[in-house]
């Protein structure tokens, strides 16, 4: 029992220093590059002008800037994830799920707040992801039309709110995790595959020019074996970015299929509805 309690600590021990790792990185890389921005006057990137609308709307952009190769190949880490992701022995599969999913949560939050001044109200009038709109449901199942980063803010929000609730992710010795914890777990990472995703539809340039598109890329890799190897997001809604995932994680030697034995979202009232439309204008799917 004692040897057990120790590898687990061990275990949770190498993983808050990796995580402290990682953010002190990122944030290193983040301020020397906006330091950079600021020396060369271009920090005012994607920007939208205080000039009176020409009433024009801005062509999409039709070229997948993220993938191009000599991008794709950039990560901060060589790591195996596909052996990172495993659960180990002697840990409990919920405390595994709690943990990771905690660390991605923080993670892709970071992530975001580097692109966040440009993700505005004006440049993001929908939480888009290539060809795909989102829409979020509150409480009462109510379907809510909101800007990208109104979208994220209720993501990161709720996500918050339930990683920090000792009820849904106990931190105490002894205390049971709730009969619903993995379908909340499903829903989460539904929510955190939406924010990545958007980054790199939308936010690719600026996390170019910023630098991080190796961190990027490095937590995506990650993020997108690990719900595979539990079967936490059905796997028809990450199909809008299978060509960016069949790259990564072919590149990085960590390729994974999921099995297909997810259940999908896991839990009702929230995230994206099965169903999808055309929009008469844009063709525009909606989710």
């Amino acid at each position: 029992m004692n040897k057990c309690l120790s590898d687990k600590q061990v275990l949770l021990f190498l993983m808050l220093w990796d995580t402290t790792h990682f953010i002190l990185d990122f944030f290193l890389n983040f301020l020397s590059a906006s330091m950079r921005l600021k020396r060369n006057g271009s920090y005012t990137l994607n920007r939208k002008s205080k000039g009176k609308p020409n009433g024009k709307k801005p062509v999409p952009e039709e070229k997948k800037l993220y993938l191009e190769p000599e991008y794709t190949k950039s990560r901060i880490t060589d790591f195996e994830f596909k052996e990172l992701v495993m659960l180990p022995r002697e840990i409990d599969l919920n405390e595994w799920l709690a943990s990771n999913t905690t660390t991605f949560f923080h993670h892709i939050n970071l992530q975001y707040s580097t692109i966040s001044e440009f993700c505005t109200g004006e440049s993001c009038q929908t939480m888009a992801v290539c060809n795909t709109q989102y829409y979020w449901y509150d409480e009462r199942g109510k379907k809510i039309k909101c800007t990208a980063p109104q979208y994220v803010d209720f993501v990161m929000s709720s996500v918050q709110k339930l990683v920090t609730d000792e009820d849904v992710f106990p931190t105490k010795y002894g205390k049971e995790f709730p009969n619903s914890f993995e379908s909340l777990v499903k829903k989460i990472c539904k929510y955190l595959f939406h924010v990545l995703a958007h980054i790199y539809s939308s936010h690719f340039k600026e996390t170019l020019a910023l630098e991080l598109h190796g961190h990027l890329n490095t937590l995506y890799i990650h993020f997108i074996l690990f719900i595979r190897e539990f079967n936490l997001v059905d796997p028809k809604e990450t199909t809008i970015m299978d060509d960016l995932t069949e790259v990564l994680c072919s590149s990085s030697g960590s390729s994974g299929s999921s099995n297909g034995s997810g259940n999908g979202s896991g839990g009702s009232g929230s995230g994206s509805s099965s169903s999808s439309s055309a929009g008469a204008q844009n063709h525009v799917k909606e989710r």
